[in-house]
């Protein structure tokens, strides 16, 4: 719990730093991902000083391979059900915001261009609060839910930007399966998107 309230605190630091300009220079240059690529070497280097990584995996069931499909599904039906509760969106229009999976860089630019501005705005917060959700809640998901669960919510992003804070709550012997997941999760999203943006 701890590392989740310092992450928030880091989290709204961030904010603050931004609403008040300053320093110009970490607004004006986007540190964000050189921070990500230095997460990644240090997630690396722990998976490569861990002589029993490799004996972790071949205790993993191949079944987990199935971990990105039931991400995507379970995410399309979550969607299909919130949007009975929405009057003013269609059920393709709910299904193409939640096909982004955290992947806000894409999913907002290709729901702008196919539907519209607004609903681009709401797919852009959607996949940042799913982000965001993770790298907060991560130790919560794990003790309420399974290791499984915040490799789950995070969707696209369990490759990159929620990969060590996975890392740490899950385990290193989930790193591997949060990699293959993120990819898959990633490639279908241009994919659904696009699908549900033209219904």
């Amino acid at each position: 719990m701890k590392g989740t309230i310092l992450i928030l605190l880091f989290l709204l630091g961030g904010v603050w730093v931004g609403k008040t300009g300053f320093p110009e220079f970490l607004i004006t240059n986007d540190y964000s991902t050189t921070v990500l690529f230095c997460l990644l070497f240090a997630v690396g280097i722990c998976i490569g000083s861990d002589k029993e990584l490799l004996e972790k995996l071949k205790t993993q069931k191949p079944i987990l391979l199935l971990v990105p499909l039931i991400t995507i599904l379970g995410s399309l039906l979550g969607a299909a059900v919130i949007s009975f509760s929405i009057p003013d969106r269609s059920l393709s229009d709910c299904l193409a915001v939640a096909s982004g999976f955290g992947y806000y860089s894409l999913s907002s630019i290709l729901i702008t261009e196919y539907k519209s501005a607004d609903l681009g705005v709401v797919a852009l917060l959607s996949n940042i609060i799913r982000e965001l959700s993770v790298l907060i809640f991560a130790p919560l998901m794990v003790r309420y839910a399974g290791k499984l669960s915040p490799i789950c919510c995070a969707g696209a992003t369990s490759m990159d930007s929620t990969l060590p804070v996975i890392t740490r709550v899950s385990g290193n012997e989930f790193v591997f399966i949060a990699i293959l997941h993120g990819i898959l999760v990633d490639l279908s999203v241009p994919f659904l998107v696009t699908f549900f943006c033209s219904i």
